[in-house]
């Protein structure tokens, strides 16, 4: 990882106060109106983060689906979190950095700077040539992991019009849709935040079709 690469981050007691859980929860409001507190966020190098479990990294992570199938890949070695090398997923995203604030830092909205960061994370690794609506459905946290302990997830489900998706990164490969039955059957090859959300997919597609 770039060693001047800045990263946002909230502090671990803050999740605390909120109410710290494991897996995933759907309670999307009660937390976000407290990580979003300009008070709360702050960016570090991202070299500090990852070994710091006193600080949590906020990833959106973007499940796409379309027709009742689910967009999954693997984590190929040039991925950026080595550590998820060889993983299937289903989440799209990654760190929130300060370009993506097109505001001074001292007059900082940080939740444009996180929807800014939604859709240049989602750019950067696949493009995407059709329609879509966009739901914040879950949270996801998981201390019993090394990647997890310092990494806090945002789920969004969005719901596309088509599967024209084609990938842009190296580190994605072997890109499909799949169904939630096809997904269950490699579920033991996936990486943990996936895992959690495909034991909740139908919920999230409930939620996400609410809003």
């Amino acid at each position: 990882m770039p060693q001047d690469e800045q990263v946002l981050v909230v502090e671990r007691k803050v999740l605390e106060r909120a109410g710290l859980f494991h897996g995933l929860t759907t309670d999307v409001q009660r937390y976000l109106s407290v990580l979003f507190d300009p008070s709360v966020l702050h960016f570090m190098p991202r070299p500090q983060a990852e070994k710091d479990p006193s600080y949590k990294q906020l990833i959106p992570y973007v499940i796409m689906s379309c027709d009742g199938k689910y967009l999954t890949y693997v984590r190929g070695r040039r991925a950026g979190e080595t550590r998820l090398v060889g993983n299937r997923s289903i989440g799209i995203g990654g760190h929130i950095n300060p370009i993506d604030n097109e505001i001074p830092l001292f007059d900082t909205d940080y939740r444009e700077l996180y929807n800014n960061a939604v859709e240049r994370e989602v750019a950067e690794e696949v493009s995407i040539d059709t329609g879509h609506t966009d739901s914040i459905v879950a949270l996801l946290n998981d201390d019993t992991t090394e990647v997890g302990s310092v990494h806090l997830g945002v789920v969004h489900h969005w719901l596309l019009d088509s599967s024209a998706v084609t990938k842009r990164e190296q580190m994605i490969t072997r890109m499909e849709f799949m169904t939630p039955a096809e997904l269950q059957d490699v579920r033991d090859s996936m990486e943990t935040w996936s895992q959690f959300c495909l034991d909740y997919l139908a919920t999230l597609g409930e939620l996400s079709r609410k809003k």
